[in-house]
């Protein structure tokens, strides 16, 4: 865990939620089953106390569930139990996730009150036909007013986004990556869409109405997208479903369910760049790939991959892989030894 930034989870799975999400079944991704009370903050304080790396930022952290769609006063004794924490110094901040269309200038206000910091919104797409078919409920629209005012009030603001939803395709993907940018929040969660057991979605793959999303597409398009939010210098702060017991022993049925999912992607990166300076390299010859440090794994691939197809497309007698020290992970150079 990081000496910078620690977070202290607190699950509420499915409180406030309005509508059934055709992929959601919070209780099983997140592994709690049942909704947290203020005792229950209080004791995930004082148990994190014990393992938090002194010295850095301790951030209590509402999941699962719509925050601040939940009853008013049931907010206000989870709130109320975070604030005291806050007050004493046992933890540095609080963070939230909620829907697009719970946030108007009560809310607001309620959560400036107890000392909140950072609000997640749950976008997952910005086109109105894909959140629709996902049993969303509210519109892209929503999103971008949301987003506004949270903004406007001095939140810092993170967008969740998903990939594969129904309806969904690689560009509409995209383009809802290219929206969230156009917002410009502090920071991006990527969750490619996993099928989970007990779940609407599931019920639709298993009758056909639904293509699963692999873990090869979501590497595929998630590797067009996270350059984009580097380009704009906007952190992707997950990239795909956190593990759980739970989820790795069945509940995760199909879809893009991966311990890995970040690495494979960031790998997917490094061969479509080394691709690209591949180009115009003629069949025999013998290359050097330099990467930045730490990052030859990431350009070798999982069980050598990356290293097999690029030999096999380009027909190259040989591909060696050196580390620059001083990179920030861009492939720097290519070097060719001709057939002699």
């Amino acid at each position: 865990m990081s000496a910078r930034a620690s977070i202290i989870p607190v699950f509420v799975p499915h409180l406030g939620c309005p509508h059934a999400c055709v992929f959601c079944n919070q209780r099983r991704i997140s592994g709690a089953q049942r909704a947290a009370t203020a005792e229950d903050v209080k004791n995930s304080i004082e148990q994190a106390a014990a393992f938090l790396p002194k010295g850095g930022k301790r951030q209590l952290a509402f999941y699962g569930g719509s925050f601040t769609a939940i009853p008013g006063d049931q907010q206000e004794a989870l709130l109320s139990a975070a604030r005291e924490a806050l007050d004493r110094g046992e933890i540095d901040a609080t963070r939230l996730s909620t829907r697009p269309d719970a946030i108007d200038d009560e809310v607001l206000a309620r959560l400036r009150r107890f000392g909140v910091e950072t609000v997640e919104l749950g976008a997952q797409s910005m086109d109105d036909s894909v959140l629709r078919l996902s049993g969303r409920g509210h519109t892209a629209a929503d999103v971008e007013r949301a987003s506004k005012l949270l903004q406007t009030a001095g939140f810092r603001l993170v967008l969740q986004m998903m990939t594969g939803l129904p309806g969904s395709t690689d560009e509409k993907d995209m383009e809802t990556a290219r929206k969230i940018i156009a917002l410009r929040p502090d920071a991006v969660r990527i969750y490619p869409t996993v099928i989970v057991r007990d779940t609407a979605l599931y019920d639709m793959w298993r009758a056909g109405e639904y293509r699963e999303h692999t873990v090869e597409d979501a590497v595929r398009v998630c590797a067009e997208i996270l350059p984009l939010f580097e380009t704009a210098e906007i952190p992707v702060i997950r990239l795909g479903l956190n593990p759980t017991d739970e989820l790795s022993n069945g509940a995760a049925v199909a879809g893009a369910y991966h311990p890995a999912l970040g690495e494979l992607v960031k790998s997917r990166i490094l061969l479509n760049r080394a691709r690209e300076l591949l180009r115009g390299v003629g069949p025999g010859s013998r290359v050097t790939l330099t990467v930045g440090r730490g990052k030859t794994s990431q350009m070798t691939g999982r069980h050598r991959e990356n290293i097999r197809r690029l030999t096999e497309e380009f027909g190259l007698a040989e591909i060696k892989i050196r580390e620059n020290s001083e990179s920030g992970g861009e492939i720097l150079s290519l070097s060719v030894e001709k057939r002699a």
